[in-house]
């Protein structure tokens, strides 16, 4: 069970409480047949990951990063054919992703209202600010939520300056999210707790080897059963 002196409880957002990555995914698939047909001789999905890790310290994660690393992939890896109707193309893609309607994970609301009365929760997440925003209101679930946090990144330095803000003690913040490198390793590092919750669809940069090995980890098939482990009653 989780230690009882937990005060703050922090959500990853994307793949944690809504669907994310599957519409990367269908985005990234459709932009390597629209590539492929130029001919090219790289493989199209290994160039555009290696464009988008160049790219990650200018534009840090989200859609309008994914979008720019894409037109970028097509000029270079085309040698510069790739026509503007193909890049008008790419960025509908990218469009089509932000328009995408809010869907919410199995048992979200259910462990939100249960977990609410008890706890402050907060949600830490990556992304384009104005996209989070976006997600967080067309959601309907912002009420749940004492703060809101869209961090450039999720190192530990920056759960550092995440803990200063909310004024507590690293032993008193739970996180709870998909990616071990993002959500789990940096909070447990500063002596936290950390919950995973798999997700069946991951970012490459954010698959990780690495055991945490801490007897403040814990790890769930689903979310619901997040209440369990802080023994709060399902019913």
């Amino acid at each position: 069970m989780v230690p009882g002196n937990i005060k703050i409880i922090g959500f990853d957002a994307d793949d944690t409480l809504w669907v994310n990555e599957p519409y990367y995914r269908e985005a990234e698939m459709e932009f390597i047949r629209m590539i492929a047909q130029y001919g090219v001789d790289e493989d199209i999905a290994t160039a555009l990951f290696e464009t988008e890790m160049s790219n990650l310290d200018l534009y840090g994660y989200g859609i309008k990063a994914f979008m720019l690393s894409l037109v970028e992939c097509s000029i270079r890896i085309t040698g510069g054919a790739v026509t503007a109707a193909t890049i008008g193309k790419i960025i509908a893609l990218g469009k089509g992703i932000l328009q995408h309607p809010i869907e919410l994970l199995d048992d979200v609301k259910t462990v939100l209202e249960k977990l609410a009365p008890g706890y402050r929760l907060i949600v830490a997440t990556k992304g384009d600010l104005l996209d989070q925003q976006r997600k967080m209101t067309g959601s309907r679930i912002s009420s749940y939520f004492h703060h809101i946090e869209v961090m450039s990144d999720k190192k530990e330095h920056n759960y550092v300056q995440l803990l200063k803000h909310l004024d507590i003690k690293p032993g008193e913040f739970l996180m709870i999210g998909n990616s071990l490198r993002s959500d789990i390793i940096p909070p447990l590092r500063l002596g936290a707790c950390a919950i995973h919750v798999p997700y069946h669809t991951t970012w490459a940069h954010e698959e990780v080897d690495e055991n945490p090995g801490s007897d403040r980890f814990y790890r769930v098939h689903r979310l619901i059963e997040i209440l369990d482990l802080l023994q709060v009653p399902r019913n």
